[in-house]
């Protein structure tokens, strides 16, 4: 067994290194792929394009404005002389969004009145609508309390110190609160889930078309031996996409690797026997590599959806939550992100690893019980 193995090995390696699409397939588009998504893919919000409208145009409603400015949030890229200006800023785009100060705004703060301030922001992208209206809420707030506070001092003398609430917070895991370190490690699970499934989904109807089969069918290779000959090499390749994408994570986007190696290998191996499988098994039921690439895609895309890489899991429809415990990926999402992140390892991490190896097994049987040896 193990010499027909070895056999099959070095066959897949020769084809696999021989085809110049499949080894650019291999190297480039994990690097490329994970250099742009880990700019590209962050829910952080700096330097919003900001556009003034300043009515009273006084000493206070300038404070308000370089307090926008001095956030990092806001970034004033035009000062508007007329309301008109609003809409036509927003409808081209070129502004988030909009401060305006109405006439009074300082007469009003002299009188002890509430000063009215307006915040206009462009919610066609809800998620960065609702970022800078909290931004903007809270840099507000400290204006207006520092107002109160210096009014109460002037009026009333020394005040005497009364007891207070003092809320000291503190983020574990991602001190900085940066999405980089939350998305990157996603992003890695995501391209080893695309370049095995594109590698493994061709790989036995690549022999069909190309009329090898037949040469297969008449040695005493069994399926499982098949199966495996085809498997192994792109396990050995999707590790080593894997190491790739984690030093370039590590070394490039400064994301922390708080945990073991050893147990991030360990889940690797488990998340790719469900890809590798699920890759064959489209591979046995397509008939030309057009319609296994077609088939990968209609798989993968779901898979993205319900992984809670994008969407929350606990915000989708009970329904839809159900289907996500089909899916590889989710548990794998936990599983990167936990060593990544929190430095845990298999005494919190088990149940994934075991959802895996169990979806991992069942693919792999399927595979091989829907591979025939046949003319």
């Amino acid at each position: 067994m193990f010499g027909r193995l070895k056999e099959m090995l070095i066959k897949e390696f020769i084809q696999i290194f021989r085809d110049p699409r499949t080894r650019f397939i291999i190297f480039l588009p994990p690097i490329i792929q994970l250099l742009v998504f880990g700019y590209a893919v962050t829910t952080d919000v700096k330097n919003a394009a900001t556009a003034i409208y300043d009515q009273d145009n006084s000493v206070a409603s300038r404070e308000l404005t370089s307090r926008f400015i001095r956030s990092r949030y806001f970034k004033v890229k035009e000062n508007i002389r007329e309301e008109g200006q609003i809409r036509h800023l927003i409808d081209h785009s070129r502004v988030k969004a909009v401060l305006q100060i109405n006439k009074g705004f300082e007469n009003d703060l002299r009188s002890g009145r509430t000063a009215q301030v307006q915040m206009i922001v462009d919610a066609t992208d809800s998620n960065t609508a609702g970022i800078l209206l909290d931004y903007g809420q809270r840099i507000a707030q400290e204006y207006s309390q520092e107002i109160l506070l210096d009014r109460v001092a002037r009026s009333a003398g020394p005040v005497r110190a009364i007891g207070g609430l003092d809320l000291q917070s503190r983020a574990w895991f991602n001190e900085n609160l940066e999405s980089r370190n939350f998305y990157v490690p996603g992003v890695i699970a995501i391209l080893l889930m695309l370049v095995t499934l594109m590698l493994t989904s061709m790989a036995i109807v690549r022999e069909k078309e190309m009329g090898t089969m037949e040469q297969i069918m008449v040695t005493p290779i069994s399926s499982m031996e098949f199966i495996l000959g085809k498997t192994l090499p792109f396990a050995l390749i999707g590790f080593f996409d894997m190491v790739l994408v984690v030093l370039i994570a590590w070394g490039w986007f400064d994301v922390p690797i708080r945990g073991s190696l050893g147990w991030l290998f360990l889940g690797t191996g488990l998340y790719l026997m469900s890809t590798l499988g699920m890759g064959l098994l489209i591979s046995t039921i397509s008939r030309t590599q057009q319609q296994a690439l077609m088939t990968t895609f209609f798989y993968f895309q779901p898979m993205v959806l319900l992984s809670g890489f994008m969407f929350p899991i606990e915000n989708m429809p009970e329904p839809v939550q159900w289907l996500t415990y089909l899916d590889p990926l989710r548990y794998f999402l936990v599983i990167i992100r936990g060593i990544f992140l929190k430095g845990i390892g298999p005494e919190i991490l088990w149940p994934q690893m075991l959802a895996l190896l169990v979806m991992g097994v069942s693919v792999f049987l399927l595979a091989i019980h829907r591979f025939k040896k046949y003319l």
